[in-house]
């Protein structure tokens, strides 16, 4: 079966900006897709959401998983795949996310390490970078960099700010069908 696991950002939840929307986007093709409460939003500590990703990579581990991550989301995705050891995660779409350190302090410690791309491309078969061109949060040059070492598909979406509930995406069509391309 395939199944597409959501991992919000920094402050995020479940239910925000584009992720319901999503989920019910891909129910109608019999996709299943969960986009799951990580732990301690507003003080988010690595480990537990390693944790919680691998907690529910592993409890699948029967499925084709493809997994999306907005914001913070993204670098938490890379940090296990560059720990993990399976092969039922088939592709990841990164939206928004940052890959070395920004502005906001509480997320450092998921941004203190240069990430080792040439294993991430190894634990993945497809990838898409999607990123807004004015995101006030995360620099464009973070997707393009990330786009390259993953030799990924880069979408950059116009004034799409940093694509959350908060610069008015309750849809992410880019989004969508970036997975529906991946999962073909």
């Amino acid at each position: 079966m395939k199944k597409v696991l959501i991992i919000h950002g920094f402050q995020g939840s479940p239910n925000g900006g584009w992720r319901p929307w999503l989920m019910r986007e891909l129910e109608k093709q019999d996709i299943y897709a969960c986009a799951l409460p990580m732990p301690n939003p507003g003080q988010p500590i690595l480990s537990e959401w390693l944790e919680e990703i691998s907690r529910q990579v592993d409890k699948n581990n029967q499925d084709e998983i493809y997994l999306v991550g907005h914001s913070l989301g993204v670098p938490a995705i890379l940090h296990f795949l560059e720990s993990y050891h399976g092969k039922n995660v088939k592709g990841i779409v990164l939206v928004s996310g940052p890959i070395e350190k920004i502005k906001n302090k509480s997320i450092e410690g998921f941004l203190q390490k240069k990430f080792d791309f040439q294993d991430i491309k190894t634990k993945v078969e497809k990838s898409v970078v999607i990123h807004g061109d004015n995101d006030p949060n995360v620099p464009l040059q973070h997707a393009e960099i990330l786009s390259q070492e993953l030799d990924s598909e880069l979408i950059i979406i116009k004034n799409g700010g940093h694509l959350n509930g908060s610069s008015g995406f309750t849809e992410l069509n880019e989004c969508l069908q970036a997975l529906n391309k991946i999962i073909k």
